[in-house]
């Protein structure tokens, strides 16, 4: 099963996320993709890995997402990205088309069959006014066109809103 749980910054997201992957009794891979760039980065990093039960196998990928979930990727594990969105900023910061594409494509690619539970978070970007550096509408962009072709790719996708989910596509929770 793939699923999508998409919201802004703090809605409870992340850990609606870490409450399906526990409840899902399989062994939980924690695929993170942020990057210690400075001392409040790694703050809030610490700060989810202390969150997070001991047991959970953590893999940290800022950018080859695809191949990572290709090479976990079984039925016995629940596969957790968090966050898609970082590991898209760390895409387009490398200001390589070819790459960008190509991470793309691989994605979207692998989750037609992969084995086991995929959760995907990902921070919803269009809910707020149009960006007005380049590099910035890019980014808001390129995130909605990925949040909709994942969405046709999995079988349920939450909006997380006060901590408050909302199932748009798939199984009530």
């Amino acid at each position: 099963m793939y699923e999508l749980i998409l919201g802004g910054a703090r809605s409870g997201k992340s850990r609606l996320a870490e409450r399906l992957a526990s409840e899902s009794n399989l062994r939980v891979r924690y695929i993170a993709t942020a990057e210690a760039l400075d001392g409040e980065m790694q703050a809030r990093i610490d700060h989810h890995q202390q969150s997070r039960p001991a047991h959970w196998q953590l893999i940290e990928e800022p950018l080859a997402l695809a191949r990572v979930l290709r090479e976990h990727a079984s039925p016995e594990h629940c596969l957790l990205v968090d966050c898609l969105t970082l590991w898209l900023s760390n895409l387009l910061l490398l200001d390589d088309e070819a790459r960008l594409q190509g991470e793309l494509k691989q994605l979207l690619d692998c989750l037609v069959d992969l084995p086991g539970r995929i959760i995907l978070v990902s921070n919803e970007t269009g809910l707020g006014v149009v960006p007005m550096g380049e590099l910035t509408r890019r980014y808001v962009d390129q995130a909605g066109w990925l949040h909709q072709a994942l969405a046709e790719h999995c079988q349920r996708v939450v909006f997380c809103v006060a901590g408050l989910p909302m199932v748009l596509k798939g199984a009530a929770l």
